[in-house]
């Protein structure tokens, strides 16, 4: 595949190690760190959609035969889930039968493969290519012999306009400076908003309720507790909820609380039964799409690793400390190598350090990393056992060790009447909010 832009449609701006800087402001929930030490050319990203594009680099490309069906996929304004929900429903089968291999951003023009497994008549490749799903474009239909997993991509490659920025020429040579900074450090593999939720910023808070085996306050947590940055119309809905009117707060939800409607339906199902109970919040919590239920306990270890990464880089981004974990490209363990050795590996990007996503069997470091691991943890009460989340224990987690950088390459920014236009690629699991809040230092959505 191509690094350019196909079918035509749309582009961003079209209309249709070295020194760190402590934050005087928390940005992307406890991204404490910047890398690069020049002055941000701050302004704003994602004024319209199109100003943010992302493009999966796939591992594999389908072959052309087999019995599964992969959409190669253009999205505007939408999450992946919503777009393998419309499919499964316009097509009247489970939405198991849906994969792909990440979530792309909502808020921004996407290109990603989806997989439909097993649908191998000719009738049914028709019935694909005959779905008309909002905002959402099929640019290829092909035939692959494997079904689509999750974590089956390279990564991730990325035209971002950045707009309302006063000197553009300047600040696109300040943007290539810090990409070509970064390329050589490494990027902080924070955990990016999008992680959380934005505007309202609660994913973690529902993680942390299971994490303290509460599930009426996880659940409350997802359809209460309104937010002023949401709609009128949805913090009515979640009032309603809160003061314990749950028809009323059904009634009162709009399209863009779909997953809320999915949970408060089976509460309304069980108190029709007599009051409600931990069994009728586990039934809430298990109406969701498992990427949904999975995702409440990753983001609260997001949380958690954020800080555990951002008191790693200001020991060094780029630096072997003795004790680090640390793991190749493969994601598998570097053993019995020297300092040197570590070291050399780690300025190829042929391994890097890793920070903890806690958990019950998670491996802390050794040294002075391994002492501010644990101190993480220790600083908000929590032990390793906390993640077992007993009453819903297939949302517990045994943890694992992260990568706390990432690779930048082919970055480049160009001055545009509209802005700076950022280009890069980056590692899969990554974000490009981590990339962008370097060349930007502020608050990047």
């Amino acid at each position: 595949m191509d690094n350019t832009w196909d079918c035509g449609s749309h582009s961003p701006g079209s209309n249709p190690g070295q020194g760190i800087n402590k934050l005087s402001v928390i940005i992307m929930l406890n991204a404490n760190t910047y890398v690069t030490s020049q002055k941000g050319i701050g302004g704003t990203i994602r004024n319209q959609y199109e100003d943010f594009y992302v493009e999966e680099i796939p591992e594999i490309l389908p072959s052309g035969e087999g019995p599964n069906i992969y959409i190669w996929i253009e999205k505007l304004g939408r999450t992946t889930l919503d777009v393998v929900l419309d499919i499964s429903r316009d097509l009247h089968i489970s939405r198991k039968r849906m994969g792909f291999a990440g979530m792309k951003d909502k808020k921004a023009l996407t290109r990603q493969w989806i997989c439909i497994a097993n649908m191998d008549s000719d009738e049914q490749m028709n019935q694909v290519k005959n779905l008309d799903i909002y905002k959402t474009d099929f640019l290829k239909i092909i035939r692959g012999r494997k079904k689509l997993r999750m974590g089956q991509l390279k990564g991730n490659k990325f035209k971002i306009l950045i707009r309302d920025i006063d000197d553009i020429e300047k600040s696109a040579e300040i943007a290539n400076e810090v990409l070509s900074q970064l390329e050589v450090t490494g990027v902080p593999n924070y955990f990016g908003w999008q992680r959380f939720g934005k505007p309202r910023t609660n994913t973690h808070l529902v993680g942390e309720a299971l994490i303290e085996n509460d599930l009426k306050k996880a659940v409350d947590t997802y359809i209460g507790n309104p937010s002023d940055e949401e709609h009128e119309e949805n913090q009515k809905a979640r009032q309603a909820y809160d003061d314990g009117n749950l028809e009323e707060s059904l009634n009162l939800m709009g399209k863009g609380m779909r997953y809320e409607k999915m949970m408060i339906r089976e509460l309304i199902r069980d108190s029709k039964k007599g009051e409600l109970t931990d069994k009728s919040y586990k039934n809430a919590l298990h109406a969701l799409p498992k990427p949904l239920q999975r995702m409440f306990v990753h983001a609260y270890q997001s949380f958690l690793f954020n800080e555990a990464v951002s008191r790693r880089v200001g020991m060094g981004i780029d630096k072997y400390i003795p004790g680090d974990i640390i793991i190749d490209t493969e994601e598998h363990i570097v053993y019995d190598k020297t300092p040197e050795e570590y070291q050399e590996l780690m300025d190829e990007f042929k391994a890097n350090p890793t920070s903890p996503l806690y958990g019950t069997k998670v491996p802390y470091a050794e040294g002075e990393v391994g002492e501010m691991e644990e101190d993480v943890l220790n600083n908000y009460n929590l032990k390793k056992e906390d993640f077992e989340v007993p009453k819903m224990p297939r949302l517990g987690s045994h943890g694992l060790r992260r990568s706390m950088r990432f690779q930048v390459w082919d970055g480049k920014a160009t001055p545009t009447d509209e802005g700076v236009l950022c280009e890069f690629s980056i590692n899969k699991g990554s974000y490009a909010t981590a990339v962008l809040r370097e060349i930007m230092k502020k608050d990047v959505i």
